[in-house]
């Protein structure tokens, strides 16, 4: 699959462009006792002209043993970003505007950020609708991304959930995921994965 850059796309994207677009398919679920089930799934990654960020949301919905859509899952939403430390460039804390021209504009500059793997420190922050919000840490090399909880925040409604992993890869140009979870008394086991194509 050869990947096609947009000009608009920040040089700190290059590293995530091949997540870009709408990605959809199906996928499996389960965890611990619970049975194993299929469900759907579509991805958006959004990269916003001249933000050194992703824009993600993923809709999951449950399907019948006919294939038709149950119930929604859950709807994720976050951002994905390179790990580089924030400086007056930046846009933030809030929305306080930046008082120097931006730091990380090139190519090359981008480069810097570079580990001695051959792979980028990213982070990713997620937010579900039922009470949980999760700050990954990972890294992206290649088309393959590994993360892992670095923070989980729960509300006092939501249900006991401790850690995670993920890791996403693209696979003759299908985008696949799998998600590993620590949760109501268990230790980290699989929970659920997808294979999805991209619509866009």
């Amino acid at each position: 699959m050869v990947i096609e850059l947009d000009a608009s796309v920040h040089p700190e994207l290059v590293p995530l462009s091949w997540l870009i677009g709408s990605w959809e398919g199906v996928g499996v679920v389960g965890y611990a006792d619970t049975p194993e089930k299929q469900f759907g799934q579509r991805i958006d990654f959004v990269a916003h002209e001249g933000t050194p960020f992703l824009q993600y949301t993923a809709h999951a919905w449950l399907l019948s043993e006919s294939g038709e859509l149950e119930s929604t899952l859950t709807l994720e939403t976050g951002i994905w970003q390179l790990v580089r430390q924030r400086d007056d460039g930046d846009v933030g804390p809030g929305m306080m505007v930046p008082t120097e021209p931006q730091s990380f504009t090139s190519a090359a500059a981008v480069e810097t950020l570079r580990t001695n793997d051959d792979a980028f420190e990213i982070e990713a922050e997620i937010v579900h609708p039922h009470g949980v919000m999760e700050l990954y840490a990972g890294t992206v090399k290649g088309p393959r991304i590994d993360l892992a909880t670095d923070v989980v925040a729960r509300t006092k409604t939501a249900k006991e959930y401790t850690a995670s992993t993920r890791m996403y890869g693209l696979v003759g140009g299908e985008l696949m995921w799998a998600w590993d979870m620590a949760a109501m008394g268990h230790e980290l086991a699989s929970h659920s994965s997808a294979r999805l194509k991209k619509l866009s």
